[in-house]
């Protein structure tokens, strides 16, 4: 986490961090985004008690100064406070304000069970909010193939290569980055992967995999390389950044037409976890150790069925192709008319 993020932080948040990082084995990353939403909430806190000078920017309040005597005096009341002021004044949407229950609750927690600062722990009731369920976005085998034909240019060895182990391994773009020389096992087809919060896992690398990587390998710069254990090069042959790499994806989904909102890295480890449960019925519980998930339930939203394969499904009815049968309906004017009043 970075330093003046650090500093700023008071004890008693300060401990729980080094909790998070040195216990949890959270990432920095991790630890920033814990302490992020700590200190939102704080500023709130402070702002609505009247603790903060007249003209401070809610952006400008410090929280070094809160203490463990001012967290025994919050309430579940207050965070029910914070939550309407998360969706009225910041704007937060569900999953926004869902990471920040995550993050209260996890903070509480810490207080309550593990060092025992506080007694009660007012958060415990805390309802997460709702998330809406909507389906990854994701590419089409077709369109697949359509990326890995559009690639061209100088550097398109080295942009295949990224491409193929996305669209084959599903890895995170961190991943990709942090990828090393001796992570690639040939002997056996194995990729050592350190995905979030420091933790490995093995992948296996199937014939497209390890031809692309066999084929960059034989054009990767060797002369002048600043990071030599890099797999994945810059054109300064510096270790390849997560916008370089951003930007690359960008720029060959823009060549097939899906470059628009919602199309990104991460949508084509949508793509490859998609492709994988679809085509190839792997099993959710090995998705689940590829993908590098914790939980079965993250892993579940990439069990969505295409819209083909929904037709398929409603046309494999054996009620498909029933049609219901035409009555012989005799026209007005063929109709004997009764005799004798009505």
């Amino acid at each position: 986490m970075k330093k003046n993020l650090i500093d700023e932080a008071p004890p008693v948040i300060r401990g729980f961090l080094g909790y998070l990082g040195t216990i949890k084995g959270k990432s920095p990353k991790t630890v920033e985004e814990y302490y992020l939403d700590l200190r939102t909430f704080f500023r709130y806190v402070k702002q609505a008690r009247g603790l903060v000078p007249d003209g401070v920017e809610f952006s400008e309040i410090s929280i070094a100064d809160v203490t463990l005597d001012l967290i025994k005096t919050i309430d579940l009341t207050q965070v029910f406070e914070y939550m309407n002021f998360l969706s009225t004044e910041r704007k937060n949407k569900a999953a926004a304000r869902s990471r920040k229950v995550s993050s209260l609750r996890s903070f509480f927690n810490y207080l309550t069970n593990k060092t025992g600062q506080l007694q009660n722990n007012p958060v415990k009731e805390l309802e997460t909010p709702k998330l809406k369920k909507s389906l990854p976005k994701y590419l089409t085998l077709e369109k697949s193939l359509d990326l890995l034909s559009s690639v061209d240019g100088s550097n398109k060895v080295r942009d295949y290569c990224m491409l193929v182990l996305f669209l084959n391994c599903g890895i995170r773009l961190s991943e990709l980055v942090g990828l090393d020389l001796d992570d690639i096992n040939f002997s056996n087809s194995t990729m050592k992967i350190t995905g979030k919060g420091n933790k490995e896992r093995i992948v296996y690398l199937n014939d497209a995999c390890t031809n692309a990587i066999n084929n960059y390998l034989a054009v990767r710069p060797h002369d002048g390389v600043k990071d030599r254990n890099a797999l994945f090069l810059s054109l300064r042959k510096n270790r390849i950044s997560p916008k370089t790499v951003q930007y690359i994806v960008k720029k060959y989904l823009g060549k097939i037409d899906m470059g628009g909102k919602g199309y990104s890295v991460h949508k084509l480890r949508h793509t490859a976890a998609t492709l994988m449960y679809q085509y190839g019925h792997v099993d959710i519980r090995v998705l689940k150790d590829i993908l590098g998930h914790e939980n079965l339930g993250t892993t579940e939203i990439y069990t969505h069925l295409s819209s083909e394969q929904m037709a398929n499904a409603a046309n494999s009815n054996p009620l498909a192709n029933v049609k219901q049968k035409q009555a012989k309906i005799k026209s007005e004017n063929n109709t004997p008319k009764k005799s004798g009043n009505a």
